[in-house]
């Protein structure tokens, strides 16, 4: 099964305009819903029928083959997806979920494995989130070379408003056709789309939008975005821009970088009708311009003010020196992300004071301050880490002497005891320092 997907990614790597007319058999394929059923996460929340992956497995083979006839003869129908909300960084707001049922999970990621190959071919270089073998560092790195090395001055960032609530399904279906000419293949990512909402015990219709939590969701959110923006903007924009353009994108969140201002302003104002042209609205309080690059400190000096910043990926970039005094761009954790990650960490050990035993949860806590380190400990940002750093020992030796009356810890005790479990040290994990040499990369 794994060689017959990869040749379909080697004939779109050789034939970028083939349409490929059969692909169906792959997902109905048992070999493949059986290796799917693996890579899931037995862990994951359950959908509205409650299955977990410990209960569809205990008659595995039989559920796999029922499953397998119901596609092949056109009668999968997906249930609803059960309506989820989670908190959503830096606002009081929460950010709706959709939790598929296990079968479901199955078949969405089936359909993922088969067409992935084919759009990895397809996507622009530009596009980084949620592609195998990408990651917002290599996104981050990508940025920062090029505003280093290229003549960049103005930067756009730009925000899509609910992108997943609102992608339109029948601008998704017009974009998959292009490639995918099995009907069959149409017919159920169809289904899939408008399968609905249970919230409450009651099922609303979809009528647009992709849900987040799905396992195809971010594949088809990057097709759509790909047609929208990516393309448009590497095939069209930049060949009419006066000057040097580049362009980012991280799932939904992007930005373009500039050589001239009036490139910048005019991309914004095409980029508005761009978007409503295919249901989607551009957020114009969260939409600006600004100047950054190697001329902009200079420039803002002469009038009297700081040199403007903006924010990408959790990281705030600012124009800064090196030791030499040359232009540099640095990065630093978001004020609104370390907020948020020191305040995530104070209830999970709130929390985990009532469940967890000293020693889970000294190493619980471990996990959770490496894996913040792993992302935010980058070139420049040792300050910031070591903010984080100094706040979650102090909030873990709180919350581990509230386990009970008696005082658990004393602070030279709580030192060995990190010490034990090897309690992460601030370094710097990922290089991302422009001036090294391109054959390093």
């Amino acid at each position: 099964m794994a060689t017959d997907l990869k040749r379909i990614g080697e004939r779109a790597r050789k034939q970028p305009d083939v349409v490929f007319t059969s692909l169906y058999h792959h997902i109905t394929d048992v070999d493949n819903l059986r290796a799917c059923y693996h890579l899931l996460d037995k862990d994951k929340a359950t959908g509205v029928d409650g299955v977990t992956k410990q209960q569809y497995g205990q008659d595995l083979e039989q559920n796999l083959e029922a499953l397998s006839g119901q596609l092949s003869r056109m009668r999968y129908r997906p249930q609803p997806s059960r309506r989820s909300y989670i908190p959503k960084p830096g606002s009081n707001r929460k950010r709706p979920l959709g939790i598929s049922s296990f079968e479901d999970k199955l078949v969405e990621l089936s359909v993922k494995r088969t067409l992935e190959p084919i759009y990895e071919e397809a996507f622009e270089d530009v596009s980084y989130g949620y592609r195998p073998g990408r990651s917002q560092h290599q996104c981050l790195d990508a940025l920062g070379r090029t505003i280093q090395q290229k003549r960049v001055n103005f930067i756009l960032e730009a925000d899509i408003k609910g992108f997943f609530d609102h992608v339109n399904h029948s601008w998704m279906l017009k974009f998959l056709e292009h490639r995918i000419g099995d009907q069959r293949v149409i017919r159920v990512i169809t289904r899939m789309l408008k399968s609905g909402i249970m919230e409450d015990g009651l099922v609303s219709a979809s009528d647009q939008g992709t849900p987040q939590g799905s396992i195809l969701s971010p594949l088809l959110s990057n097709i759509y975005l790909h047609y929208v923006l990516d393309q448009w903007f590497c095939r069209r924009v930049r060949k009419q821009c006066r000057g040097e353009a580049h362009y980012f994108r991280f799932a939904d969140d992007f930005l373009a970088c500039f050589q001239y201002e009036e490139d910048a302003r005019s991309f914004k104002r095409r980029l508005k009708d761009r978007l409503e042209g295919f249901n989607l609205e551009l957020s114009l309080e969260k939409t600006k311009s600004l100047e950054f690059g190697r001329y902009a400190r200079g420039n803002a000096l002469k009038r009297g003010g700081k040199p403007k910043e903006f924010t990408f990926l959790g990281f705030t970039h600012y124009c800064g020196k090196t030791r030499y005094g040359h232009f540099k761009v640095k990065r630093r954790t978001s004020r609104k992300k370390l907020a948020e990650s020191l305040r995530k960490f104070t209830e999970w050990a709130k929390n985990a004071k009532q469940v967890l035993r000293k020693g889970e949860m000294l190493r619980s806590a471990k996990r959770r301050v490496q894996g913040h380190l792993n992302y935010y400990a980058v070139t420049d940002n040792w300050e910031k880490c070591s903010i984080f750093h100094y706040h979650a020992t102090q909030i873990l030796f709180k919350w581990l002497n509230r386990k009970s009356q008696r005082r658990a810890y004393t602070w030279d005790g709580y030192n060995q005891a990190l010490g034990w479990i090897g309690w992460p040290r601030v370094i710097i994990r990922k290089d991302l320092n422009p001036f090294r040499r391109m054959e390093a990369i």
